[in-house]
């Protein structure tokens, strides 16, 4: 049997949570679709399969380094759409490299088939994200050259 909607998003919560090991990848379909409608030009805006998927958080890995995630909340909205939920994921921790504490929401909207994502668009701020890990010289120098 196929996991729900609501199973897969809480799979998406433990996924940031980062206490348990859930392979973000093993969530889509083989040719699942995640976008970042709001990435900043230092940042992929789609991935395409689930290897890609893989290597784009293996990748990213480095960045969980910078922060202590201490909850991680979710909030789902069901759409008419029975493939379609929205998620809203805030999680609030300790931020390393501005040496504060952080809240951070981001907004996606999954299309769900068989119990596996086939296309997340993942609405964050990229500016908070950048604070957040300390990145901001960065992303002012990428907007820059852009």
């Amino acid at each position: 049997m196929s996991a729900t909607n609501q199973q897969v998003a809480e799979q998406v919560r433990r996924m940031v949570e980062g206490r348990e090991h859930v392979d973000f990848a093993d969530l889509f379909a083989p040719d699942g679709v995640m976008t970042f409608p709001f990435a900043p030009p230092t940042m992929t805006r789609e991935l395409v399969g689930q290897d890609a998927i893989r290597a784009n958080r293996r990748a990213a890995a480095v960045h969980r380094e910078l922060i202590d995630v201490h909850e991680v909340g979710l909030v789902t909205h069901q759409s008419t759409d029975p493939e379609v939920i929205v998620i809203e994921i805030t999680h609030h921790g300790w931020a390393k490299a501005p040496s504060e504490a952080y809240s951070f929401t981001a907004l996606g909207v999954l299309r769900i088939r068989e119990g596996k994502i086939v296309r997340y668009d993942d609405y964050m701020d990229p500016i908070a994200l950048t604070r957040m890990l300390g990145r901001t010289p960065d992303l002012i120098n990428a907007l820059a050259a852009a």
